[in-house]
């Protein structure tokens, strides 16, 4: 029985056309994607298209850990939302709504099934907390 889904989200002070690229484009992906600063990813390839696949590389920056995170978008409607099916068939969805010159960021995934519910909500809250930090920043 699949496990319900797991909510996470962030408000971004800014505007949703910077959000969407920033969360969207691998020139910045490489620079927010990683949980912790003892993380990195350096590298992400993405056809950027329904049926095209999404390639991110993470690693702990002493070597000693890393894997590749991989999807294929379903549905992109630019800038609302963002939905893909990951490597092992679980499905996500990220959703950008505009209030004002703020963005809201809401992610909505299948949990797996080998790590808590809440390592894996923590985890993807650090990343989206880390693109937050990241889109504020420039």
């Amino acid at each position: 029985m699949p496990s319900e889904k797991i909510i996470i989200d962030a408000i971004v002070n800014a505007e949703i056309e910077k959000v969407w690229q920033y969360y969207n484009q691998p020139k910045h992906i490489v620079n927010w994607n990683f949980a912790s600063d003892d993380w990195c990813c350096p590298n992400v390839e993405s056809d950027f298209q329904a049926g095209g696949k999404y390639l991110a590389r993470m690693e702990a920056l002493d070597g000693s850990f890393g894997f590749d995170f991989e999807a294929v978008f379903d549905e992109i409607r630019e800038p609302e939302w963002v939905a893909y099916t990951m490597g092992d068939g679980r499905r996500a969805k990220i959703e950008f709504r505009e209030e004002g010159e703020r963005t809201v960021v809401k992610i909505i995934f299948d949990p797996e099934q080998t790590n808590s519910r809440e390592l894996q909500q923590n985890g993807w809250q650090a990343i989206l907390n880390n693109f937050k930090k990241y889109v504020e920043s420039q």
